[in-house]
């Protein structure tokens, strides 16, 4: 009899204390959860330890989208509060936003936001509004000068001073998403440059995460859930040092989630080509893994996408074990918390 994927089968509990609320005082000081996914073995080791895990055969790929301070607050023309999320810039002057209120504003209602700044709903798509932003100003300058660091709901507070550095990898340049991709947080400079003596190569995708990587999923059976789509793109020049790196034996190593659905959305017919353009896809166990060889992530929630994710990657029982191990060793999770590596 064919099993039916249930949402339930990639629940734990996971105790409030351990879901990271600030990051470590330096980035490459968290710890690092080893896991072979052949063997299923589970060593403890920190962070620090990534280059003596790498070869200079390797390539190792990293997101360099930038997290823009996309949340906003404001009000009605009528008086009441509205929290606004922008999920993606369309023009210097548009956007598409998810809005937080207690009655929906109309379309050709005005949201102000500062005494200059003022934004006007133009539609309303399902669970996102379009609006507009006027003024000689576009809309990342706004949000720049405006806006604040979008923390995930699981951190329990107002985003602080520190989070404009810390919730951005350093490697990040590409301005246009709304989370950070956690796994890039865990490199400093010092740890890239000895990644970089040790003569291991390096390459950059771009994915702008979108607010659904939060949404959770509502069916119980999972091959029923919907993806959000997100913009990517994979450049002829990574696509040729992937193929570099596998005829030469070395592996292909994507630094967290966002880089796996990326080059594997690139890579659906078999083999990796240039890919520019919104991905959907869904990765759950029983996905074929065409271009991923090893990946490092942070720890994700429970029944997410993201932990089908990584029990596609490794075996469910191989990541439902090294999550126990892990809660036992009283890792620090979720996008502040600390990593693990799957080879």
């Amino acid at each position: 009899m064919l099993h039916i994927m249930q949402l339930n089968d990639f629940d734990f509990n996971l105790p409030q204390e351990l879901i990271a609320q600030y990051p470590c005082a330096r980035r490459s000081a968290s710890r690092l959860l080893r896991l072979d996914r052949e063997t299923g073995e589970i060593v403890h080791q920190q962070f620090s330890d990534l280059p003596d895990l790498l070869s200079p055969k390797d390539l190792l790929i990293f997101n360099d989208t930038r997290v823009i301070p996309a949340r906003l607050y404001g009000k009605k023309e009528s008086g009441g509060k509205v929290e606004i999320l922008v999920e993606r810039v369309l023009d210097e002057h548009r956007v598409l936003a998810h809005m937080r209120f207690s009655k929906a504003p109309r379309s050709g209602a005005r949201i102000v936001l500062t005494d200059q700044v003022s934004a006007e709903v133009v539609s309303r798509q399902h669970d996102l509004f379009e609006l507009f932003f006027s003024g000689s100003k576009n809309v990342i300058d706004i949000l720049e000068d405006i806006g604040h660091i979008p923390l995930p709901p699981y951190i329990d507070r107002y985003d602080e001073e520190l989070d404009r550095e810390r919730y951005q990898t350093v490697f990040a340049k590409r301005k246009g998403a709304i989370a950070a991709p956690t796994a890039g947080l865990h490199f400093d400079a010092d740890l890239l440059e000895v990644i970089k003596a040790k003569k291991v190569a390096t390459a950059f995708i771009t994915l702008h995460v979108g607010a659904g990587t939060f949404l959770p999923v509502r069916v119980a059976d999972v091959k029923q859930h919907k993806m959000h789509a997100e913009y990517i793109e994979v450049t002829q020049e990574v696509t040729e040092e992937i193929i570099a790196t596998k005829k030469r034996g070395g592996r292909i190593i994507a630094v967290g989630t966002t880089c796996v659905r990326s080059l594997e959305a690139a890579a659906k017919d078999g083999t990796v080509k240039p890919y520019k353009g919104d991905t959907d896809i869904f990765i759950y166990p029983g996905y074929k893994f065409n271009c991923v060889d090893a990946m490092i992530t942070n720890f994700h929630l429970p029944k997410s996408t993201l932990l089908m994710l990584v029990s596609a990657f490794a075996g469910k029982d191989n990541i439902m074990n090294a999550y126990n191990s892990a809660i036992k060793e009283c890792y620090r999770f979720f996008s502040y918390g600390d990593a693990m590596i799957i080879l």
